[in-house]
């Protein structure tokens, strides 16, 4: 009995000691650590804003729209004007001439065409709605990357709980593998149940390093994304919880309205369709102007001059099928678009609605995880780790407990991760 009461004495001097020593290492090292915290802090919202305003491929989509505009302002240029000069009817050497009138003359000519200022302005019309579709094709892009930013933002967030729910668990351990070490003299434990309590603890520490390997990850791709160097360092807000918010209608007019792919084909139907007008136009008639001077070689001719002016017909049959059967062609193209962006929209509803049920079956059912078999699992723990304390129980029994709890606690995290990236994906799909 007095043994007993000895090494419950011993015990209690001990845990006191290394509670002293940990607060004094840990006030020992508050310096060093202080270093380690100086990168900036980014909540998801900075992260997505410097997304939208750094990338690289995201500021080229604004460039190709800037050049479709300047495009459409060369469409109505004119060709240049053409400029000859050359000789007209002049004879051949070693020819006789009957008259002094024979000799030629020198001829400069003008030649200037003149295109249908219609076809041209339709033109302009077709090739200027191009840049609203580059536009769309960046907010496509852009909700690309945010889905993959708050994909990478929330497995680095619950890559941080994983730690720290593991760096908790660890201490229980540690005080494990203390008494054992301290009963194991006394014959009171196994020297097995030492190494054991080490294996768990070393197993404890690879899983911490594989989180710590997620983290590096997912911030070397957000920086990449943000267009900064992969080894830039900064933190995330670790208290931040994604909140889940239905739509509030899921009707395909409201998702045409939303969806930044929708938008997209509507500018690429609007832009099939002035391609069609410009087309038809192809009916009307182009003109050119023709200008010829004649400068006689002998004072005996006088000086001349010509105009010609040319207009094009292509209602000529030969011609005009070219233009029709194409725009004939565009015409079942768009109806095809139609029939598409129909069948995009009843598709994404559809998911949308599944995807709303997933999400909240999955938050009562983490809700039942945390409130009821967590705290119940902690309990068990913290009973048996209190008899183990009291010599009532052996370490394999504590063990048994607290990987159930580390396995639950773990599983609740996975279940969350989950949760999270459905939440991601959910507003992907309304606002892609």
């Amino acid at each position: 009995m007095e043994n007993w009461r000895c090494t419950m004495y011993i015990i209690k001097k001990i845990d006191s000691i290394l509670w002293l020593s940990a607060v004094s290492v840990l006030l020992m090292l508050l310096p060093f650590m202080a270093p380690a915290q100086q990168g900036p802090v980014f909540s998801l919202d900075t992260v997505l804003k410097k997304i939208d305003q750094n990338n690289m491929l995201l500021q080229s989509y604004g460039l190709k729209a800037e050049s479709y505009k300047h495009a459409a302002k060369a469409a109505t240029a004119w060709m240049a004007p053409m400029v000859g000069l050359g000789t007209f009817m002049t004879p051949y050497p070693g020819q006789v001439l009957m008259d002094e009138r024979d000799k030629g003359s020198i001829m400069i000519q003008l030649e200037q065409d003149i295109p249908n200022p219609v076809k041209l302005n339709a033109n302009k019309r077709f090739i200027e709605s191009k840049a609203k579709a580059e536009n769309e094709t960046r907010g496509v892009t852009l909700n690309d990357y945010k889905a993959q930013a708050k994909r990478l933002y929330f497995s680095w967030l619950i890559a941080s709980q994983r730690i720290a729910v593991l760096q908790k668990n660890e201490k229980i351990m540690q005080t494990m593998k203390k008494i054992e070490e301290i009963r194991y003299p006394y014959n009171q434990s196994k020297l097995g149940s030492v190494y054991k309590a080490e294996a768990k603890l070393q197993e404890n520490q690879n899983m911490i390093r594989m989180q710590e390997g997620d983290i590096a990850k997912a911030r070397a791709w957000l920086n990449s994304l943000m267009n900064q160097q992969g080894n830039v360092s900064f933190s995330i807000d670790s208290g931040y919880k994604p909140v889940f918010v239905p739509a509030a209608s899921l009707d395909t007019a409201s998702l045409a309205m939303a969806r930044s792919d929708i938008k997209k084909m509507d500018y690429n139907i609007q832009s099939m369709n002035l391609n069609i007008e410009a087309m038809k136009k192809q009916s009307r008639p182009d003109f050119k102007l023709r200008f010829d001077h004649m400068s006689p070689l002998t004072k005996m001719m006088p000086k001349a001059y010509s105009i010609m002016g040319m207009v094009s017909i292509p209602i000529a049959p030969w011609s005009s099928k070219m233009y029709k059967s194409e725009a004939k062609g565009m015409g079942y193209e768009v109806q095809a678009m139609e029939k598409e962006k129909a069948a995009m929209l009843q598709e994404t509803q559809g998911m949308l609605y599944g995807m709303q049920y997933e999400i909240l079956s999955m938050q009562k059912r983490i809700a039942g995880m945390e409130d009821k078999i967590i705290p119940a699992l902690q309990k068990t723990l913290d009973v048996s780790f209190l008899s183990y304390r009291e010599n009532k129980m052996e370490m394999p029994e504590v063990i048994g407990n607290w990987e159930a709890l580390t396995m639950m606690q773990t599983s609740v995290l996975d279940e969350k991760l989950k949760l999270y990236l459905m939440i991601a994906d959910y507003e992907k799909e309304l606002y892609r």
